[in-house]
């Protein structure tokens, strides 16, 4: 399937590692343009040779910077006007209970998690309402629907980014702009491997993985975590043309922890 994404420029934030890389080099195989970001240089170079090993020919380029910061929001702005994609995919987790969690990381999980995406979709939109035509993603999660205990920031945050997703779906309404959140699951990314040492009592990670579905989330349907081509497959659709009617949505890459038929 061609999914008219050639020559799109795409901005994917935090894409350096995880869900987002495979989002960036899933993107760069359907030909689109593709900005990879990360905090530090190093990092950005690290992640561009990777993608250019996967992807023969892709054309991406980098930009260093930490978008939960607004003046590095202001920075990228000024670099690239506009872009056709943007995927706010940014964001931080950290298993800690709520009795322990001060408010200093209470605003720096909503500064990373949710205002990178504010900041950047306010930044981009007008231009792509202009265009009359724009894909803009949020990748949530589904512990934004059922907020795990282990870290009930992460998941307020997460709920906060599907109200922002639908509130600017509904701004784009008659346009050729959609506004669409993703929310996948447990998902088998540099972030988890890092959870498992901290969190498995020295367990291999299959041993984790085993007593993690078992126990913190055993409604799960494939009983694993879904690997990030898995997740990048579905957001690379929701940036196609293809995908035109799909809109204020959310969708579950999940591997059915939600328990809903809706």
């Amino acid at each position: 399937m061609d999914l008219h994404l050639d020559n799109k420029l795409a901005l994917v934030s935090g894409s350096t590692k995880g869900i987002g890389h495979a989002i960036a080099v899933s993107l760069a195989r359907e030909g689109a343009r593709v900005i990879v970001n990360g905090r530090t240089q190093a990092s950005v170079d690290e992640a561009l040779a990777k993608l250019r090993e996967q992807v023969p020919g892709a054309k991406a380029e980098g930009f260093a910077g930490n978008l939960a910061e607004r003046e590095q929001v202001d920075a990228i702005v000024t670099r690239y006007p506009a872009v056709d994609v943007l995927v706010n995919n940014l964001g931080i987790f950290d298993p800690k209970p709520f009795d322990e969690i001060p408010d200093e990381d209470w605003q720096r999980f909503f500064e990373t998690n949710v205002m990178s995406g504010v900041r950047l979709s306010r930044a981009y939109l007008p231009k792509m309402k202009e265009k009359n035509w724009g894909r803009v993603v949020f990748i949530s999660s589904e512990s934004g629907v059922q907020i795990p205990v282990e870290m009930i920031h992460y998941g307020v945050t997460k709920t906060a980014q599907l109200g922002l997703s639908r509130g600017l779906a509904e701004s784009c309404a008659g346009t050729g702009v959609t506004v669409n959140s993703v929310l996948p699951g447990p998902t088998h990314s540099d972030g988890v491997e890092e959870m498992a040492q901290k969190m498995g009592g020295g367990k291999s990670f299959a041993e984790f993985e085993k007593h993690f579905f078992e126990t913190a989330r055993a409604s799960s349907l494939i009983k694993r975590f879904a690997t990030t081509e898995e997740v990048a497959n579905m957001v690379v659709y929701v940036c196609s043309e293809a995908s035109s009617a799909t809109n204020g949505a959310a969708l579950r890459v999940d591997g059915g922890v939600v328990k809903s038929a809706f």
